[in-house]
């Protein structure tokens, strides 16, 4: 993880600044690259160019959009952090060990930035896979009151998804599971982990066709499976 001083254009506080490390769907930690020694620059409005940015793995050479870095200065002053554009020079990969092979890139459709929720409890991380489900583009997102025994977590018309808010990845088990209560209602599922996934559980994932995504306490989703990404890419 990389850290950088900023200074704060506004009241002038200097900060430190690091770089947050998202999985790529190839497995391998991915940060945007600091551009050193640019100013940062004070955000007075959004737009969706200037709230993603291109990087690429260093692992697999995928390119995929991956949010601004941001800093938010207790002045109230909000920074955008520089970093390095992608050049033509950055199409070679570079190997790294443990890494899978890459899959084609899958831009995703120009929405409005996700605003995640934080996660503090189990619940929070729930309503944040709501409000995922709901920007790609499911409207009629429904938590369950109380947790059944199935383990279905929302449901939408013609989608069911399970939250697994637990310290260990998610086992085989629960993905298989969530295939079969998909299967006997008719519907596709979604399966979000905070913990990630079981070698297994991920492979038979891919091999049904279950989009999985995990979560980090900000309450963003990452994909972590090829269905996860067509499903960015294509929406609801």
């Amino acid at each position: 993880m990389e850290s950088v001083p900023v200074r704060c254009p506004a009241c002038r506080r200097d900060h430190t600044y690091s770089t947050s490390a998202y999985p790529c769907p190839c497995g391998v930690p991915t940060a945007p690259p600091v551009l050193r020694g640019a100013p940062v620059v004070p955000i007075t409005h959004r737009t969706w160019n200037d709230d993603w940015v291109t990087v690429r793995c260093r692992a697999c050479g995928r390119h995929d959009h991956w949010p601004q870095p941001e800093l938010c200065c207790p002045c109230g002053t909000v920074l955008r952090i520089p970093i390095r554009p992608v050049t033509q020079t950055d199409s070679t990969p570079e190997p790294a060990d443990g890494a899978r092979p890459g899959r084609p890139s899958l831009i995703p459709p120009p929405r409005p930035v996700f605003q995640p929720l934080p996660i503090r409890t189990a619940r929070d991380a729930v309503a944040s896979a709501a409000l995922y489900l709901k920007w790609l583009g499911y409207r009629d997102v429904v938590q369950s009151a109380d947790r059944p025994s199935a383990g279905i977590d929302l449901r939408a018309t013609g989608l069911i998804a399970q939250v697994d808010a637990v310290t260990r990845p998610t086992i085989l088990r629960d993905v298989e599971c969530l295939w079969l209560n998909a299967l006997s209602a008719s519907v596709t599922s979604v399966f979000f982990s905070l913990a990630g996934y079981e070698q297994d559980a991920e492979a038979r994932a891919d091999g049904l066709g279950i989009p999985l995504f995990v979560m980090d306490l900000t309450g963003t989703p990452q994909p972590v499976n090829s269905p996860a990404d067509e499903l960015i890419s294509t929406g609801a």
